[in-house]
């Protein structure tokens, strides 16, 4: 088997996505089935439990700033008993916010404070957490509000120098990122809590990065790839570029340095990565937004962090399986492979979620049903249609995985899919006739995304407990879904030299000398054009015909 993986969290929204992907993972091991086809162990760690039980917890090293930490609580040096949940988003709140016994601040470890795992139990959660209903989500504004599983004492780190919230104090440049792991106490720091994880794997396959790249995170992450590709050599690093599906950023000045952290977290993360994923609702990158990606059947509040970060991990968790089968050899390194060839470090991510199927349809009918593949590209880019790509990994869940539905005897099949003996057949013939000429590995999975509370109920009436489509919508108050089937691929395409050229266009027109402030910060204007330079190449790398015609206006409509 590949081994196991560790997970980094560098900023608040990569929190959001992972927490609720933490969820995902624990939903599905309390199914009574378990999580046969998938490994818990390449992600989850297990640990004694205080009453003597194992359980599972992440094998996580986050980075988080002041203010997301307060509603956290950590387990003992025992083990990691996952929060109990009761039927609402309980939030591990602090009687006294300043207060470090309180928020269990020395089970943390606090940047600048000394850090450390604490000894002993994990503080209590304070009467007023387990009576509070966060029914309208509109409170739901931090990770730790909706995290459902407990961290070990060696995973969060917080980060003393800026504030999550605030008009001062916050981490909003790439050079202030990359000046906190220049501070010799925060890298032992790191470094320590990364070999703690990395030493207790029996074999190590490698990394992954959720990162925020809008903001001063950037260049944390673009440090963090860079310590674990020179003390990591041979492992596979997928990185993940978070940015939220609409920008709270009203004036011009913090877009443009939203635009600026990104183009140089993309060279950095990419460059040190095995291959690097911007992952995002937004409909552009550029200082004039585009609407945010909808799906047909969730009615999400785009504004929200916990309703966006609940769409992207049920696309994580399905994106990562191929290195996270029981049945497969493949790994992070594999998987990057087959995807960053002559140059292509970046790839796009694409899902349907959830996938649209009646109860009951095979998967030939499913796909029959669409003239499309119903999926929605999850980058910060205008798609195109009938966009094709280079190479791509595909993967499937919860339609099963028995025989499609064969046609009577003496009688032509519906289509050729329909001829199909298997449901990896069919996906695969899909593939090929869809997208000819691109290389496509595929898996399919019995087990769906599984999605009770506190993964929110943003879903259409029209969707069963199940997740699959009803012909009609339920009089009464519908059920709550608890699973639902998905579709997603990471994809080396085309799109991809939208994305990239259009950046690199978008901030070729800005004028740098209004943004005195983020190059005093440490990034010199040389290495920011510099920076740009190798954004341009990059872009090149996925261009066609067809976008050596049109990037001029691609880059201008975006």
């Amino acid at each position: 088997m590949p081994g196991e993986a560790v997970t980094l969290q560098l900023g608040p929204y990569a929190g959001s996505a992972g927490a609720q992907w933490w969820g995902l993972q624990a939903a599905a091991l309390r199914r009574p089935a378990g999580n046969s086809e998938l490994r818990s162990s390449a992600l989850l760690r297990s640990a004694q439990a205080p009453g003597g039980g194992e359980v599972r917890a992440p094998r996580l090293v986050a980075l988080e700033l002041k203010g997301v930490a307060s509603a956290l609580r950590t387990g003992g040096e025992g083990g990691e008993a996952p929060v109990t949940w009761n039927g609402a988003v309980a939030a591990y709140l602090d009687r006294d916010p300043g207060s470090r016994a309180g928020s269990g601040g020395g089970a943390l470890g606090e940047a600048g404070s000394g850090g450390g795992a604490a000894r002993g139990p994990a503080p209590a959660p304070s009467p007023l957490a387990a009576a509070q209903d966060v029914p309208s989500c509109r409170n739901v504004q931090l990770w730790s509000h909706h995290l459902d599983v407990q961290l070990h004492p060696k995973s969060l780190y917080v980060i003393r120098q800026y504030m999550h919230d605030g008009d001062c104090g916050c981490l909003e440049a790439f050079a202030q990122g990359e000046g906190l792991l220049q501070d010799p106490a925060c890298l032992e720091e790191l470094e320590d809590r990364l070999h703690y994880f990395t030493e207790e794997c029996d074999s190590l396959q490698g990394f992954q990065v959720l990162c925020d790249l809008h903001n001063g995170f950037s260049g944390v992450g673009a440090k963090v790839t860079e310590l674990l590709c020179d003390e990591y050599s041979g492992k596979g690093i997928l990185s993940w570029g978070l940015t939220p599906a609409l920008s709270s950023v009203a004036d011009s000045q913090r877009s443009a340095y939203r635009l600026m952290n990104t183009a140089l977290g993309l060279v950095h993360l990419s460059a040190h990565s095995s291959l690097f994923c911007p992952l995002s609702l937004s409909g552009s990158l550029g200082l004039k937004p585009r609407p945010p990606v909808t799906f047909p059947y969730l009615s999400y509040d785009a504004s929200l962090s916990y309703h966006s970060s609940a769409i992207l991990a049920a696309a994580l968790d399905t994106l990562t399986v191929p290195y996270r089968l029981s049945s497969s050899q493949g790994s992070i390194l594999h998987l990057a492979e087959t995807l960053n060839f002559s140059g292509r470090k970046v790839a796009a991510a694409w899902a349907s979620v959830p996938f649209p199927a009646l109860h009951g349809s095979s998967l030939p009918d499913a796909l029959c049903a669409h003239q499309d593949v119903p999926w929605k590209l999850l980058a910060p880019c205008r798609e195109q249609k009938g966009s094709s790509c280079f190479a791509q990994s595909v993967v499937l869940r919860g339609l099963g995985k028995g025989r499609p539905s064969s046609s009577p005897a003496g009688r032509q099949p519906r289509s050729p899919l329909h001829a199909c003996e298997s449901t990896e057949h069919v996906l695969q013939h899909y593939l090929h006739a869809a997208f000819p000429g691109a290389f496509s590995t595929s898996h399919v999975l019995e087990q769906p995304c599984y999605t009770p509370a506190p993964y929110p109920q943003f879903f259409s009436p029209r969707l069963s407990k199940q997740g699959f489509l009803v012909d009609q919508a339920p009089t009464s108050s519908p059920a709550a879904v608890e699973s639902i089937p998905v579709l997603a691929a990471l994809r080396s395409a085309p799109v991809l030299h939208t994305l990239l050229y259009g950046l690199y266009k978008e901030l070729q027109k800005l004028n740098t000398r209004r943004c005195a402030s983020f190059f005093s910060a440490g990034v010199e204007q040389e290495d920011f054009q510099e920076a740009l330079d190798k954004l341009r190449t990059l872009s090149q790398c996925y261009e066609t015909e067809l976008e050596a015609e049109d990037s001029e206006g691609d880059a201008d409509s975006d």
